[in-house]
């Protein structure tokens, strides 16, 4: 059997003798969001301080939750995570940086959402448009069993509000740093799902991230092609 990971981790490492300059061609840069022009948007409130807990005591308390009763959650909160985890926090010299620290402010992470119970939002697979801080709808129905399949059968996707939903578009990444992107990519998001855990544990909300999944069927429900996009993780929250 190949070791592909240990051949991965040993071919990107950075070497002080091999390393050269690379000339940024700034007309070929991948554009930084992602747009669903022919779907329907639903606005979110716009993203305000929800709870007075303390940093503190939000760290102690974090805990990977599995159960869940199959109460709602409101668009208000889903707003609110999704601004958390991924948003933007504030615009400089024509930058717009996010809630969440990304290499290079390349931002390679888009977040796609399988919702089954929120109020005010039918069920459904939506996408997260960042820059305009709305949810584009992709898919109506009910997806909470194929999500669960998907998902190695965790049943807690099927009885979570929500599950988030995390791809990459590598060639953000790769455009500046090549190979040593992949190693990027899967660090931003650690960093977004980070972000959504405390978030949420802040609302007294739970959150379980999930990296046990079939990459080719979630893919599928998000429909992306699995080469230039493809999904790396996830994470259930309620």
């Amino acid at each position: 059997m190949n070791p592909v990971g240990d051949t991965f981790q040993q071919e990107t490492k950075y070497d002080r003798n091999k390393m050269s300059g690379k000339h940024l061609d700034f007309t070929s840069r991948p554009k930084p969001y992602k747009d669903y022009l022919d779907c329907q948007s639903i606005d979110l409130p716009e993203p305000s301080r929800l709870s007075d807990i303390s940093l503190y005591e939000t760290l102690k308390n974090r805990r990977s939750v599995r159960l869940y009763p199959n109460k709602t959650v409101t668009k208000e909160i889903l707003g609110y995570l999704l601004w958390a985890s991924t948003g933007i926090s504030y615009e400089q010299g024509g930058y717009a940086f996010r809630t969440a620290p990304s290499a290079g402010a390349l931002y390679p992470i888009e977040t796609y959402l399988v919702v089954n119970y929120v109020k005010e939002l039918d069920p459904g697979v939506y996408h997260y448009n960042i820059k305009k801080h709305n949810l584009e709808l992709l898919k109506e129905g009910e997806f909470d069993k194929k999500i669960a399949e998907s998902a190695l059968g965790q049943q807690m996707c099927m009885s979570a509000p929500v599950v988030f939903i995390w791809s990459a578009i590598f060639e953000r990444m790769k455009w500046k740093y090549d190979q040593r992107a992949y190693r990027y990519v899967y660090l931003d998001a650690g960093h977004i799902a980070e972000n959504l855990a405390l978030a949420a544990t802040s609302l007294k909300l739970g959150t379980c991230q999930i990296g046990a999944l079939f990459d080719d069927d979630i893919n599928q429900i998000i429909e992306v092609d699995g080469k230039e996009e493809s999904v790396i993780y996830m994470s259930v929250v309620g």
